[in-house]
């Protein structure tokens, strides 16, 4: 009889396993330079579009980025820069907008109904923005923030101005100054009351409803 080991399968070798390390906590993912700067003021413009958020507190901020105060202020001074960040990012937003209507347009009514016109679809289309640009935001906020507000719509009422003194010379106007003034006047507060109703109806009411028969009456 054969002895059976000769023809036997070997044996395989069991691999022994190392022990598994223990599950590692990922590391928080550290923002680039500047990224978290952008991701406090994209926060607060979204925590400003909120039901009753006409105050927002750095500590109710700095939980919505999960984040402690004091990081939050070794990106800002303070909490009227924060505010300040967002009112530099509307006029260079629209202000660039309405430099592209000034250069491509050369009807100065047609300026002036276009740059009312984007005004109003920027506040459409950033609620926390309007709330900023009205004034509501800014109630219990350093004054220096409503004047730079204010400093903006001057600078649109100038800018339309100028658009509608150049549509009073084509129509033939004998006093264009004071009727590109008493328009422009007109057009920014049309603007301003649009926003401030869509931002009071929870912004429900659109601020560009049947604007364009409005706009075509007033700077024509």
């Amino acid at each position: 009889m054969e002895d059976p080991s000769v023809h036997a399968d070997p044996v395989a070798p069991v691999a022994v396993s190392e022990p598994a390390a223990a599950t590692a906590t990922p590391a928080r993912k550290r923002p680039r330079p500047g990224e978290r700067r952008v991701q406090i003021l994209q926060t607060l413009a979204q925590m400003l579009e909120q039901p009753g958020a006409e105050r927002i507190t750095t500590a109710a901020l700095a939980a919505r980025l999960d984040v402690s105060e004091a990081a939050l202020y070794r990106h800002f001074a303070s909490k009227a820069q924060m505010f300040e960040g967002l009112i530099e990012f509307i006029e260079s937003s629209v202000f660039t907008l309405v430099n592209q209507i000034v250069e491509r347009e050369t009807s100065g009514a047609l300026q002036a109904q276009r740059i009312v016109a984007v005004l109003l679809q920027f506040g459409e289309k950033n609620p926390g923005m309007t709330r900023v640009m009205v004034g509501d935001a800014l109630v219990f906020e350093h004054e220096r923030l409503v004047a730079r507000m204010n400093q903006f719509f001057d600078r649109l009422e100038s800018q339309l101005r100028q658009s509608l003194r150049a549509a009073a010379d084509e129509r033939g106007s004998s006093t264009p100054t004071v009727d590109a003034n008493v328009l422009a006047s007109a057009l920014v507060a049309l603007a301003v009351g649009r926003l401030h109703r869509y931002a009071r109806s929870g912004f429900r009411r659109s601020p560009t409803e049947m604007l364009e028969p409005a706009l075509q009456r007033l700077a024509c």
